[in-house]
């Protein structure tokens, strides 16, 4: 494996990092992370560092530095060649064909995964701050299914908003994983987070609607997740 590129860094963004945050590890996958302070974002970062420029506030355009240098980085690990994934017109990254890929960023920290498409199909990652108790019943309706609503009804206010985050950001990762092989959008009402197993930090996902003939509803994906800093981070991955 390739060790770390020793490409610059912008001041906003810490030392490039690769520990893997969940409990089981994928096979052949690389995460690479990185802490970015949108306070220290200079004019010229983008340009030395070699990354397409994006508009946006200040906090837009270092989460996006920070996440496509993540992104940089593991391809390098997984590839050899450190590139930077275009953003489509989908304003979904570009992967090169041979690999798979996501990249999240949330607040302060940014991440991506990489992996061969032949070790994994399809990979979706996502962060999100844990929802305050007030905030998430105000969105539960529009993240829960009325079975997932039933299942988190005996929860305390703290639980419940916890499980409505993580639900949020499994969700996020699975559409994230499956919508470059179907090429076809989907929301939070279309699939359902069946179980959670807190022991394994795994998750059991069940799409709701056809997206495909190879993606029926019915179909049922494994998720990951880990808690980290007031934030839940979520992991999809498709074997091939």
């Amino acid at each position: 494996m390739p060790a770390m590129t020793c490409l610059p860094l912008p001041r906003c963004c810490s030392p490039l990092d690769d520990h893997w945050p969940f409990m089981r590890r994928l096979a052949g996958a690389q995460l690479i992370s990185t802490c970015f302070n949108p306070a220290l974002l200079a004019d010229g970062d983008y340009a030395a560092v070699g990354v397409p420029p994006v508009r946006g506030v200040a906090k837009r355009q270092a989460e996006h530095l920070a996440g496509r240098l993540c992104a940089r980085e593991a391809l390098y690990r997984v590839t050899g060649v450190a590139s930077v994934p275009a953003v489509g017109e989908d304003r979904a990254p570009q992967w090169p064909t041979q690999v798979s890929g996501s990249i999240t960023h949330g607040q302060g920290w940014a991440a991506a995964i990489v992996a061969h498409a032949r070790q994994w199909r399809g990979l979706g990652l996502d962060v999100e701050g844990i929802l305050a108790s007030e905030r998430a019943e105000r969105l539960v309706g529009e993240i829960l299914t009325n079975d997932e609503l039933a299942r988190i009804a005996g929860l305390s206010p703290e639980q419940r908003a916890w499980r409505i985050s993580l639900t949020f950001s499994l969700k996020e990762s699975l559409f994230k994983a499956l919508y470059p092989l179907v090429l076809t959008r989907f929301y939070f009402q279309e699939a359902e987070l069946l179980s959670i197993d807190p022991t394994q930090q795994t998750a059991r996902l069940r799409l709701l609607v056809d997206l495909s003939d190879t993606w029926p509803a019915g179909s049922e994906l494994n998720g990951h997740y880990a808690n980290f800093d007031e934030q839940i981070l979520s992991l999809v991955a498709i074997a091939p």
